[in-house]
């Protein structure tokens, strides 16, 4: 009921002071279409840096080898180097790999049910390896079975596989509600690939094939040689500082011409890998925060400004009866009222700028449920910074303002 009371007068007060009113609707209209977009894409980051790979990424190590000119028997030196890899102690299982999920490199391939498919292919991350790479990864193997050594080719063989494992989201994406097991896939050639094996989870090397295709992986038994190889060693977690340090030399035993090109922990690659995402993330949250502070800062101006300018008008009330309480009280109502046609003009500034992020960079459309965390904010934020001004002007003696020209 105070509430109606106070609105009146308000208004009226309000149509006074139209500039000064509307400068700072507009103020919370920007930032409300801002944070609440902002927002967004920070949850948005936050998601995909916490996008699961599949792997047991705590016990991974990564090493990649650089030829120097032509590396005679390469496949029978990769042979070695994993030997002797699997050799230091505290490593469990040790591949050769043409990729890694959130790795630099990316290898893609069209895959169909039909042979010579005329339409386009779905696009599947295809890894290769001639070893346990399901074991070394760590991945759950959710239906079928593991390679046999006899199913592995070389990379330099023409031959085309014969087996195929693949992960969840392949299977599901090529043959809904059906077992895929057995089933046939066909990579640009009339030559069946049967599906023996899937995973629940295998991760892309990135975002290639958009978000419908994050998951899509298929894995093929095919051995790979340095160089175009990383090696992948699965060590106990409280020992890989120790074997990264090891790497080195037992490599330059087997072959002094190649060159280390980079030797990571898996987390250190993870890491390195949505570095952009983290940055973009705290720049948002600092846009953010910088804008509601301009904003607190803009409220208390302007109810300052107001405090000053109606000393003479909240001396009177105070002598007609009004307590410190309905001073307060009418200074945040004012504030509320402002803020509503602010948030209300802000949701709709915010949708409109999401269409245009959502026109150029592709993100996804603007939940619902954020305008109302958005709304929820700069009310209160609204509330928290006109409180000083509102207490000062409580504080106003109503003898001292009456005298007051």
């Amino acid at each position: 009921m105070r509430f109606l009371v106070d609105t009146g007068p308000i208004l009226f007060s309000l149509r006074r002071h139209r500039t000064a009113a509307t400068l700072i609707v507009l103020q919370i209209a920007l930032t409300c279409a801002i944070v609440c977009n902002a927002i967004f894409l920070i949850r948005e980051r936050l998601v995909r840096m916490d996008r699961p790979s599949g792997l047991v990424e705590d016990e991974l190590l990564r090493v990649r080898l650089a030829g120097i000119g032509t590396t005679e028997g390469a496949q029978a030196l990769t042979k070695r180097d994993l030997d002797a890899l699997a050799a230091i102690p505290g490593v469990k299982s040790v591949v050769s790999v043409n990729m890694v999920p959130f790795g630099t490199s990316s290898w893609n391939s069209g895959v169909s049910t039909i042979p010579d498919d005329p339409k386009s292919p779905m696009n599947v991350a295809t890894y290769l390896s001639g070893q346990d790479l399901v074991g070394t990864f760590g991945l759950n193997l959710i239906a079928g079975r593991n390679f046999q050594p006899e199913e592995i080719l070389s990379f330099e063989d023409t031959a085309e596989p014969a087996v195929a494992i693949v992960s969840k989201a392949t299977a599901e994406r090529l043959f809904p509600n059906q077992d895929p097991l057995g089933k046939a896939l066909y990579f640009g050639s009339k030559h069946p690939t049967r599906i023996i094996g899937v995973v629940e989870l295998l991760a892309r090397p990135n975002d290639w094939g958009g978000r419908d295709a994050v998951g899509c992986s298929v894995i093929l038994p095919v051995r790979m040689a340095f160089g175009p190889a990383s090696y992948i060693l699965r060590v106990d977690t409280d020992r890989r500082e120790e074997i990264l340090a090891q790497v080195d030399a037992v490599l330059e035993q087997n072959s002094a011409s190649r060159i280390l090109d980079s030797k990571f922990t898996y987390t250190a690659l993870r890491r390195d890998y949505f570095q952009q995402d983290r940055s973009m993330a705290w720049l948002m949250f600092v846009v953010s925060a910088a804008l509601l502070v301009i904003t607190a800062l803009g409220v208390v101006g302007l109810a300052s400004f107001w405090v000053q300018q109606r000393r003479r008008q909240i001396g009177i009330r105070r002598a007609l009866g009004a307590t410190r309480g309905d001073i307060v009280r009418y200074f945040q109502t004012e504030n509320f009222i402002l803020a509503t046609i602010g948030i209300v003009l802000g949701m709709a500034l915010a949708y409109g700028l999401n269409l245009v992020l959502m026109d150029k960079y592709e993100v996804e459309r603007l939940p619902a449920q954020l305008l109302p965390i958005g709304a929820l904010l700069l009310w209160s934020l609204g509330q928290v910074a006109v409180l000083g001004p509102a207490l000062r002007a409580a504080a106003i003696p109503p003898a001292i303002a009456t005298r007051t020209v």
